[in-house]
């Protein structure tokens, strides 16, 4: 295993972090994540094809932490899981932390794939290609998840859907839904 790699995965680490945050929304949890994919990635970089996109592979790592874990605590548990759903809440009453909180409680929302979507071409800049890649999907899913969700977003923001109170949780069904 190269130094050079080494180099690579710690250069990863910040969207690592960015990434599991926001697909779980719980420090501590996005830091166990991004702490398991490092170990994964380490422990299985003779996978990993030289001159590919290492940020994609460790990404998609990650992903994958993320979803067999929440499988394992709805085995585990059958609490709602307050403590992974829960949404930051602001003070104060400036317009930015109310728009930001509506933004953060419609966003909770969406179906993970749709949110894991948004993350990686939104919020993390990867084309269509790549973020498909991570995700393990087509093109034309990855496309039709970041346009699904965006138009729930803004109708979400735009008034047109009732969006649930601060603090509610996305039914069962919309959190751990996988298709589309």
């Amino acid at each position: 295993m190269s130094k050079e790699l080494h180099q690579d995965i710690v250069g990863c680490l910040p969207h690592l972090r960015a990434f599991a945050l926001l697909l779980c929304r719980d420090r501590a949890l996005a830091d166990d994540l991004v702490q398991e994919a490092v170990v994964r990635a380490l422990s299985h970089s003779d996978q990993f094809q030289a001159g590919t996109n290492l940020k994609a592979w460790i990404m998609a790592i990650l992903r994958n932490s993320y979803f067999s874990e929440m499988r394992r605590r709805r085995r585990a548990s059958q609490l709602d899981g307050l403590e992974l759903w829960g949404t930051a809440t602001a003070s104060g009453g400036q317009e930015e932390r109310v728009g930001m909180r509506d933004l953060e409680r419609a966003f909770a929302t969406l179906p993970a794939v749709q949110r894991e979507a948004l993350v990686l071409v939104g919020a993390s800049g990867y084309s269509y290609e790549d973020a498909a890649r991570i995700a393990a999907c087509a093109v034309g899913t990855m496309k039709s998840r970041v346009s699904r969700a965006r138009l729930q977003l803004e109708r979400l923001l735009d008034g047109k859907m009732a969006a649930p109170p601060l603090g509610a949780l996305p039914s069962e069904r919309a959190a751990h839904e996988y298709h589309g």
